[in-house]
């Protein structure tokens, strides 16, 4: 059986420019050969089913070589696997593309390619620079600033300038002097505006806004890494008043969200719209409990109306609990019991199945739910308790102080700790490449921790939701903030102070 190659262009960092139809035949990839200037945030949707093989190349430094790229590719493909070929930015605008489809059209390897948003035009638009505009110019043209060893720029210069439209060079940060004095022997008005454009469309991009003339030397004063682009032309004189990315209130932010999977994209949202690039590495994962026999006799017995009280204190125990619960039953089984939860993210786990919570806590944390439900509860109460093996006792402490209540506190998943397959946590952090970590519970904190070794804990900047995910933060010698209220809208206003309280810090 044949398989099949995508060749999917990821955009140029962001990972919200990954088109949708890149993100589906990510989803369903078996195998994915990936770069280097692939975004973080794409990298983490690969599926863990998929194998990763690194191809990654950048200016001086190739990790595979392109003929033995294109053999991986049939080779993958004629064992039947559905092979994802995941490039930074478009595959066909200087990515090689052509040459990786030529040796699986020779052999008759079905393909496709998903065309990417380039770094030509999205990091121009992230930095504030239109690359046409009628009252400025009426062309745009992309060149390569990459050249072959010592050989000379196969470049007309002379016809570039005559276009009097916008140039933009990609992969030339290097090649800056050449390209500036490749212009200005061409005739170019050495007044011309200039910019470089440094990692674009992620929170550390950089614009370096001069004249043809003064580029040079403005770019050795501030310092530039690459990736970068070039760009040429009166349209970058608009940076300054188109400005946007770094102007809303995370701009320029990055934050390591620790959230399980499958509860990670609600934060992941609502810090992306303020502005933050986010990287979403889960720390821990949430397992259904190995000895299930415990588990269906509850069940059973809830059925059987034994209980009065269903009590959540997390989503993920709504969601495993209903899981099971659902195998072989429906919501009708639970009668006339009430559910008990202990916040806002597990009340919306519960309206998932259609159901409302007949009691949430003033205050969202374990010790305030069991003593307040306790104050509701009739004499006598039966309750059951669908959490963690390792569940917080705060709970159960609280309930003690009902009237005779009898508390079933049934262990229904497994917290375990979990690392990245393709980033590299560690150096992320203590690289200062993140900004801010969050945690939204104390076993976030752990795994975070467990994945990071022996690292210098001080290093993080940890925002926190509730006390003990802030004990147990600066437990390890973590500076810490932590958020008014146990939400995720309050968790993400606390990452907005956090952030202005650094900005602040850094300026002095």
């Amino acid at each position: 059986m044949t398989g099949k190659v995508w060749l999917v262009g990821a955009g140029p960092g962001d990972a919200g420019l990954l088109t949708l139809r890149g993100k589906q035949v990510l989803s369903e990839a078996e195998v994915v050969v990936y770069d280097a200037l692939v975004g973080q945030g794409v990298l983490n949707m690969i599926p863990d089913s998929a194998r990763l093989v690194f191809a990654g190349k950048r200016s001086g430094n190739h990790y595979m070589k392109q003929h033995d790229t294109n053999r991986l590719l049939l080779e993958e493909a004629r064992k039947g696997y559905r092979v994802v070929r995941l490039k930074g930015g478009d595959p066909f605008l200087f990515g090689r593309g052509g040459e990786e489809l030529e040796l699986l059209a020779e052999h008759g390897i079905p393909f496709e390619v998903v065309p990417g948003v380039t770094s030509a035009f999205a990091v121009p638009a992230y930095s504030g620079i239109p690359v046409t505009h009628r009252d400025y110019t009426s062309s745009v043209h992309v060149i390569t600033g990459h050249k072959r060893g010592e050989s000379e720029y196969d470049i007309d210069f002379g016809a570039l300038v005559k276009t009097k439209g916008t140039l933009i060079f990609l992969m030339g940060i290097a090649a800056l002097p050449h390209i500036r004095a490749g212009l200005l022997e061409a005739g170019m008005d050495p007044g011309t505006p200039a910019a470089v454009l440094q990692k674009g469309t992620t929170a550390a991009q950089k614009r370096i806004v001069a004249t043809l003339d003064t580029l040079e030397a403005e770019c050795e004063r501030q310092g530039v890494e690459t990736p970068a682009i070039i760009v040429v032309g009166p349209v970058c004189s608009l940076a300054d008043t188109f400005s946007w990315y770094e102007k809303r209130p995370l701009g320029g932010v990055k934050a390591l969200v620790t959230r399980p999977r499958e509860l990670v994209s609600g934060l992941a949202d609502l810090l992306r719209q303020r502005g933050a690039e986010v990287l979403e590495l889960p720390a821990i994962a949430t397992v259904p409990v190995d000895d299930q026999a415990p588990v269906e006799a509850a069940i059973a017995a809830l059925a059987q109306g034994r209980y009065d009280w269903l009590v959540f204190t997390s989503p993920s125990g709504v969601r495993i609990f209903f899981d099971k619960l659902l195998e072989a039953l429906d919501v009708r089984a639970l009668g006339r019991v009430r559910i008990a939860s202990i916040g806002q993210g597990t009340s919306k786990a519960l309206r998932k199945y259609g159901l409302r919570p007949d009691f949430v806590p003033s205050v969202y944390d374990g010790e305030t739910l069991g003593r307040e439900l306790a104050a509701v509860c009739e004499k006598g109460a039966r309750l059951l308790i669908p959490r963690a093996a390792i569940g917080n006792r705060a709970l159960i402490e609280g309930l003690r102080g009902g009237d005779g209540l009898e508390i079933t506190d049934l262990p229904t998943y497994d917290t375990v700790y979990i690392r990245s397959r393709v980033i590299d946590e560690r150096a992320a952090v203590e690289s200062g490449d993140v900004d801010l970590c969050l945690f939204t519970s104390a076993s976030t904190v752990r795994g975070f921790a467990e994945s990071m070794g022996d690292m210098d804990f001080s290093k993080v900047n940890a925002v926190c939701i509730g006390r003990q995910t802030r004990s147990a933060a600066e437990a390890l010698g973590m500076r810490t903030w932590v958020s008014e209220k146990a939400t995720l809208e309050s968790l993400a206003d606390c990452a907005e102070r956090a952030a202005a309280e650094l900005k602040k810090e850094e300026k002095k």
